[in-house]
């Protein structure tokens, strides 16, 4: 069995004046070649986490390892240019003086001194001689992130998008164990920020780099990571597949904060689980009382009746689909997904039913049922 590329075990970190921890006993590990996104809302820890795994700030307990050696923990602490960690910042950080070529190589050994041409264009015979070990790296690297025949330009020459990859070979070029990024598109606009974070997942996994993403964009968490971590207010709430996160969400927490969710009460009956927006077969343990069903809107359907048990209060339109609330006899309200040609009107009178091909997952207390 490999070991991961970087492992936490109960990594604490309180700041100066406050009387919470900013991370309070974090425990997970990122698989070699795997890409981890760690996902949360402002003040959750995430960003402090990786701060920690970098090197930049010293945890107040645990252990830090990055490829099978302790680099943070009792009695040791090692610099950030001593851990074989790539980083590329949310604001890019590149050095507006320096050509693309010179930021891409700047932290690789053996970079030449050349200040006839550093900031400056290279041109002429001084492309035409052959080129050293530290050319050829960052004209490699160059290529990998669809870069070539740019390294003579200066960064404000470049679009948001050109930035963006030169930022992240950048931290690629000096061939890290781990590379982290730290919200690195929050600085695209929608339509660029998909197609980067597109290029960005292929760039790492055609070359096997280990990452861990930073992100409060739960899309770009489900889209970029293999598995997913959500925090909370310094703790880990749960680590899994996008797929699990999404529909076997460990805590209430992680169900509302992943996409749009649906809690209703749920009570056990010959087989089946009676819930306010319909029922479905329930094989197995009969939940207990006081369960909760999560229903995702796209577990439920609805059609027009005069005797249904909902009444439509909101209708939004999302493209390919309408997103409508459903106000249930009960008082509760849910939302439910439609496809695009099923327009109902606000106040029409609905039947809802429960289509799910899954069976939902039940929580009581805040915590998912096993």
């Amino acid at each position: 069995m490999s070991v991961p590329t970087v492992r936490c075990t109960g990594v604490t970190k309180r700041f100066p004046h406050t009387d919470v921890d900013a991370l309070h006993q974090l425990d997970l590990a990122v698989e070699q070649g795997s890409i981890l996104a760690l996902l949360g809302p402002s003040g959750s820890g995430k960003t402090t986490a990786l701060r920690i795994i970098a090197g930049f700030d010293a945890p107040d307990a645990g252990v830090v390892e990055i490829a099978g050696q302790r680099v943070a923990g009792p009695g040791r602490f090692v610099p950030p240019d001593r851990r074989r960690v790539g980083m590329v910042f949310q604001e890019y950080a590149l050095f507006p003086h320096l050509t693309v070529a010179d930021n891409v190589g700047f932290g690789v050994a053996g970079r030449p001194y050349r200040p006839h041409t550093i900031g400056l264009r290279r041109e002429g015979a001084h492309m035409r001689r052959p080129l050293g070990d530290w050319e050829a790296r960052v004209e490699e690297t160059l290529a990998l992130v669809g870069m070539t025949n740019l390294g003579d330009r200066m960064p404000h020459e470049l679009s948001g998008g050109q930035q963006q990859r030169v930022a992240l070979a950048r931290a690629l070029c000096p061939r890290p164990a781990l590379l982290l990024l730290d919200e690195p598109f929050s600085n695209l606009d929608e339509v660029l920020r998909k197609q980067v974070r597109r290029e960005v997942r292929d760039i790492l996994k055609s070359i096997g780099t280990t990452a861990l993403f930073v992100t409060h964009d739960q899309d770009e968490a489900l889209f970029m990571g293999d598995n997913v971590a959500v925090m909370d207010q310094g703790m880990l709430q749960q680590l899994a597949t996008p797929e699990e996160i999404y529909h076997a969400p460990a805590t209430r927490f992680v169900a509302e904060f992943i996409g749009v969710a649906n809690f209703l009460p749920a009570e056990y009956d010959d087989g089946r689980l009676k819930t306010p927006a319909g029922e479905v077969e329930w094989p197995g343990e009969p939940p207990p009382s006081g369960a909760e069903a999560l229903l995702r809107p796209d577990d439920m359907t609805l059609a027009p009746s005069e005797s249904g048990q909902g009444v439509i209060v909101e209708r939004v339109f999302l493209g390919p689909a309408y997103l409508y609330e459903v106000a249930l006899g009960d008082g509760r309200t849910v939302r439910i997904t439609q496809p695009y040609a099923r327009r109902y009107d606000v106040g029409m009178t609905v039947e809802v039913r429960i289509v799910a091909e899954r069976r939902p997952a039940c929580f009581v207390d805040g915590r998912r049922l096993e």
